[in-house]
């Protein structure tokens, strides 16, 4: 069951999906098997430590992915019954996709550094937005926050309110929070993810004019005032075009909607993910390890956003949005 290193040699650039029995986790694991369809790759199904499974009511693999599912678990007692939950997934992935090579493990390392270590190999890895066993409290507590924090390559939290994927209606819509020039990976994703869902690109750019007035005392945006913020929105609206530019030429398929406003951007990106079929961010870092945090705005997206989450790592160069804007995606 495990994957040795020949498997993994032989995945790399395929999806992994975490899994541990919840209805939530089964809601990734049908979206982990849509991406890698989509993407033509293998994927890698893995239950991580500490393992558990649905409560007693049938057996783990008799529609324990359907939406009778109950949120809660209990620790397995045994290897063998994690290996049982990880296989019962690869059955409901045959049942889902027929033709996906699929493979499936049980790890024993924490859930967070399992999560990272898939990150490692695969092109994209999917999870729950809350889980149980191995991966509980996912994107709510300090297991999450490791997971997203860390991971070196994209990653995909299937959150909000959704029903199984083959009873979804899409939206047509691909939404991108863009903060600047630091975003090209982001970028990069969300046309890929436009391209292969073949939907329409949202860009949202929103930035905050920070000479206001004294607290307690309206902006009155007159004369000189509106016009420094006329310059400054211009210049921004100049930014996500330089931004995009290259990568409309490279994604002629793809319909672009520019959005440049002012206002925050947490607030902004949750109300637009409502009309979206996934959000996709970058997760900026600076260097070393202290700089290994999110900010408020993808904290607000991963907690909050009413369509799936893509978060993908960016390392901060020092380009981004400078002077008076840059509420983009922080």
């Amino acid at each position: 069951m495990d994957a040795g290193p020949d498997t993994g040699a032989r995945l790399r650039g395929h999806v992994a999906v975490g899994v541990d029995g919840s209805r939530r986790s089964g809601l990734a694991l049908e979206e982990a098997v849509t991406q890698a369809g989509r993407r033509g790759v293998p994927l890698e199904v893995v239950h991580g430590r500490p393992w558990s499974v649905p409560p007693k009511g049938g057996p783990v693999g008799s529609g324990g992915w359907e939406d009778g599912t109950p949120d809660t678990a209990v620790h397995t007692r045994s290897p063998e019954e994690a290996r049982e939950l990880a296989e019962a997934a690869v059955a409901r992935v045959r049942e889902l996709a027929p033709g996906l090579e699929v493979t499936a493990s049980v790890v024993v390392e924490d859930a967070a550094d399992a999560l990272v270590e898939l990150s490692r190999r695969a092109a994209l890895t999917v999870v729950g937005s809350r889980g149980l066993g191995g991966f509980r409290g996912l994107l709510l507590g300090s297991v999450s926050l490791r997971a997203a924090a860390h991971v070196v390559g994209p990653l995909m939290v299937v959150r909000g309110e959704l029903p199984p994927e083959h009873e979804r209606v899409p939206r047509g819509t691909v939404l991108l929070g863009l903060e600047g020039e630091d975003d090209h990976a982001a970028v990069e994703a969300a046309f890929e993810e436009a391209r292969t869902r073949d939907a329409a690109l949202t860009v949202l750019h929103a930035w905050i004019y920070h000479r206001l007035a004294p607290p307690g005392e309206p902006l009155m945006p007159t004369g000189p005032l509106r016009q420094d913020m006329a310059r400054i929105g211009r210049s921004e609206e100049v930014l996500v075009e330089q931004v995009l530019d290259p990568f409309r030429e490279r994604y002629p398929e793809v319909t672009v909607r520019a959005r440049t406003v002012t206002g925050g951007a947490a607030r902004l990106l949750v109300e637009a993910s409502g009309e979206a079929d996934v959000a996709v961010v970058a997760a900026h870092r600076g260097r070393g390890r202290a700089a290994l945090r999110l900010g408020p705005v993808v904290h607000s997206l991963l907690h909050h956003a009413h369509c799936p989450v893509l978060l993908v790592p960016a390392v901060r160069g020092g380009g981004g949005v400078g002077g008076v804007g840059g509420g983009g995606v922080r």
